[in-house]
C-alpha cells in the first residue's frame, strides 16, 4: 500500500453500487481496502487494485482488526441487504446486519484516530408513504423495517457526530441500476429482475397493476458523486437525496426493458403487495453541491448499457435468502420460491 494516498475502507465493496464507489476512489489516487462478506456481491466485482478483506461487518472483532491495522482516512459504508419488501420476513437478521453492523463500523470510526469522515448510503426508504416529491426535510415516517434500520443509523450518526466530532455524508439513493447489479435476487431490483426473466423466456412479474411509480437511476449518475463527496466540504455533516428526477410506471419500465432486451413483452400480474406506491424524491439540494457530476443518464441509454453487461456475463443462479423468519403474509410468490427450496432440501 502506498503510504503517501488516501486510504478508504469501502464495506460492500464486491456489490453493485460499492464496487463502483472502490473504482472511482482508485482513479482519484485513493489506496482501497473492500470489506465484504460476498453474500450478494461477487469477487470479480472487486478491483483488482483494492486490498480484499472477506468477512462480515457484523463481526465486531474484525471490524475492529481492520481499523487497528490500517491508518483509515474514509469509510464508505455501502455494505446491507437491501431487500426493503423482505425485511418484513427478516426482521432480525435485518436490524443485525444494516444497524448492528452499521453501529459496529461507527464505533471503530469514533475510536480510529484518523477516520476523517464516514460516508453512509441510507435510503428514500427512510420517507414511507404519500410524501412526494420527497425532500431531505420531509420528516421521516418508515414503513418497513429496512427504512427503519436506515433511518436508526442516520440518527445515530447524527449522535457521534454531536459527542465525538464524527464527519459524516448521508445519501439516500433510490432504485440504482446498470452494470454489475446482481439479477439474481428474486427479492429486489426490479430492472434486473426483468432482465434476468427474459432471458430465461419466462413472465415478467409485477406486483399489483403496475402503476407503482419510481424513478430508476444508472449508477454513473451515484457513484461519481458518492466517491467525490468527501472532497466537497459544504457536504459533510448533511443528507442528500440522489438519483433520477423522472419517475415511471412498473408497466412502462417493462415495456422499456423488453424493448431495450430486443424480446417480447410477456407481463404475469401477481397479488399486490405491501409497498410504497409513488416513490420518487427531490434533488435541488443534491444539484447545488454535485450538479457539475450528475450527466443525467436518460433510461434508454442505461438500459442499454445494462442490457449489454447482462447478455456477456455468465448466468448466475437464483440466490433465494435462506432464513425466513416470519412467513405470514409474504406474498405468494415469495412463499412458493421458498417452499420449491424447502422441499428440494428435504
Amino acid at each position: 500500500m502506498r503510504n503517501n494516498n488516501k486510504v478508504s475502507l469501502v464495506t460492500g465493496g464486491a456489490g453493485f453500487i460499492g464496487s463502483h464507489v472502490a473504482d472511482r476512489l482508485i482513479a482519484m489516487g485513493h489506496n482501497v481496502i473492500v470489506l465484504d462478506d460476498l453474500s450478494g456481491g461477487y469477487p470479480d466485482n472487486i478491483p483488482k487494485q483494492a486490498i480484499f478483506k472477506k468477512g462480515s461487518v457484523t463481526n465486531v472483532d474484525f471490524v475492529h482488526s481492520i481499523f487497528d491495522e490500517n491508518k483509515i482516512d474514509y469509510v464508505f459504508h455501502l455494505a446491507a441487504y437491501a431487500a426493503e419488501g423482505l425485511s418484513h420476513f427478516i426482521r432480525r437478521y435485518n436490524y443485525q446486519t444494516n444497524l448492528i453492523g452499521s453501529c459496529n463500523l461507527i464505533n471503530a470510526a469514533v475510536n480510529s484516530a484518523t477516520v476523517r469522515c464516514f460516508v453512509f448510503t441510507s435510503s428514500i426508504a427512510v420517507y414511507g408513504a404519500g410524501q412526494t416529491p420527497m425532500r431531505e426535510d420531509t420528516p421521516p415516517r418508515p414503513e418497513d423495517p429496512y427504512g427503519i434500520s436506515k433511518y436508526a443509523v442516520e440518527l445515530d450518526l447524527e449522535a457521534a457526530h454531536r459527542m465525538f466530532g464524527l464527519n459524516y455524508i448521508i445519501f439516500r439513493p433510490h432504485n440504482v441500476y446498470g452494470e454489475r447489479q446482481n439479477i439474481a435476487d428474486p427479492y429486489r431490483n426490479v430492472i434486473g429482475i426483468f432482465m434476468r426473466q427474459l432471458l430465461a423466456g419466462e413472465q415478467m412479474s409485477i406486483f399489483g397493476d403496475g402503476t407503482q411509480t419510481r424513478a430508476f437511476t444508472h449508477i454513473d449518475d451515484v457513484a461519481p458523486v458518492i466517491a467525490s463527496s468527501i472532497e466537497r466540504t459544504q457536504a459533510y455533516n448533511q443528507v442528500f437525496n440522489i438519483g433520477a428526477d423522472v419517475p415511471y410506471t412498473v408497466n412502462d419500465l417493462a415495456d422499456c426493458v423488453a424493448r431495450t432486451m430486443g424480446l417480447k413483452k410477456n407481463v404475469l400480474y401477481l397479488p399486490e403487495r405491501h409497498e410504497v406506491l409513488h416513490a420518487f424524491s427531490d434533488h435541488a439540494k443534491l444539484s447545488r453541491v454535485f450538479g457539475d457530476l450528475i450527466h443525467g443518464i436518460a433510461m434508454e441509454e442505461g438500459l442499454s448499457r445494462m442490457s449489454k453487461w447482462v447478455r456477456s456475463s455468465p448466468r448466475q443462479p437464483i440466490k433465494l435468502f435462506s432464513s425466513i423468519e416470519v412467513r405470514k403474509n409474504m406474498p405468494p410468490k415469495w412463499a412458493s420460491l421458498i417452499a420449491t427450496r424447502d422441499h428440494a432440501d428435504e
